[in-house]
């Protein structure tokens, strides 16, 4: 096993030396450059039987770890990914360098196809665009709202599921999560229940529930699983075909707002 972490340009070429050599690798997000490229490497992995993942750590955040079973046909969702400038990074546009993080999220999350992209960025101090809001239809109708800026005043990393009865808010940087839920109001509610009543006179009590967070090394976890994916023959936790589909998707955005 081996771990590919370069520029991304470099990305292919290790992979292929390694594919050459039949050995199991590590490939840091985005998987590459092209869609042609992680679809000849996701061929060749499957045509040998290596396994590779690829890093995509957000997976392993322990916020989205404790939520996300929490999570169930979500309709609308909003994220947020600001991060304040930093020269690393921005001769690529801030949709492969951060968006892809939320992207892989999102595609994990919503089990339909895409239906439709609609996307805007702005190149404010790089060559490349900084800020980026893409609006993803999906079959189901589920309707995903993703705003990413690397020239912002505060960090954040927040994103909010909204599904029947509930709705769910996950903080990738603060590593916290809250779940708002609602139910039929009990008969008898007491005076610390908390009430609300529709216009059609229907009355649900709303329920607050914190997800049991546990501290991790995410970095860590996420080779960890890997190596445990190879000894105990299991499938990666996010693979090739993964990074695939969240570079694609990526890739048709960039080129909108190019």
């Amino acid at each position: 096993m081996i771990e590919i972490v370069n520029p991304n340009p470099y990305n292919n070429n290790y992979a292929m030396k390694a594919i050459d050599k039949k050995i199991n690798f590590f490939i840091e997000k985005p998987i590459t450059q092209t869609l042609k490229q992680a679809e000849e490497i996701l061929y060749k992995c499957r045509e040998f039987g290596i396994k590779a993942q690829v890093g995509h750590v957000e997976r392993y955040n322990p916020a989205f770890i404790g939520s996300k079973d929490y999570i169930k046909n979500p309709m609308f969702i909003e994220i947020h990914r600001l991060a304040e400038f930093n020269p690393r990074g921005t001769d690529v546009s801030v949709v492969l360098d951060l968006m892809i993080h939320d992207l892989d999220i999102l595609l994990s999350i919503v089990k339909s196809k895409v239906k439709a992209i609609h996307a805007s960025g702005v190149s404010v101090v790089s060559k490349s665009p900084d800020i980026c809001n893409a609006r993803i239809e999906f079959e189901n109708g589920c309707v995903a709202n993703l705003t990413t800026s690397r020239i912002s005043m505060k960090a954040m990393r927040k994103s909010r599921f909204f599904q029947q009865d509930a709705y769910i808010s996950v903080d990738f940087l603060e590593k916290k999560a809250e779940v708002i839920r609602m139910k039929p109001a009990p008969e008898n509610p007491s005076d610390f229940d908390m009430i609300i009543e529709n216009a059609e006179g229907e009355k649900n009590q709303i329920i607050f529930e914190y997800p049991n967070i546990q501290p991790n090394n995410a970095i860590l976890d996420e080779l960890e699983s890997f190596a445990d994916a190879i000894t105990e023959n299991k499938n990666v936790e996010v693979s090739l075909e993964d990074g695939t589909e969240a570079l694609k998707v990526a890739l048709e955005i960039v080129k909108m707002i190019s």
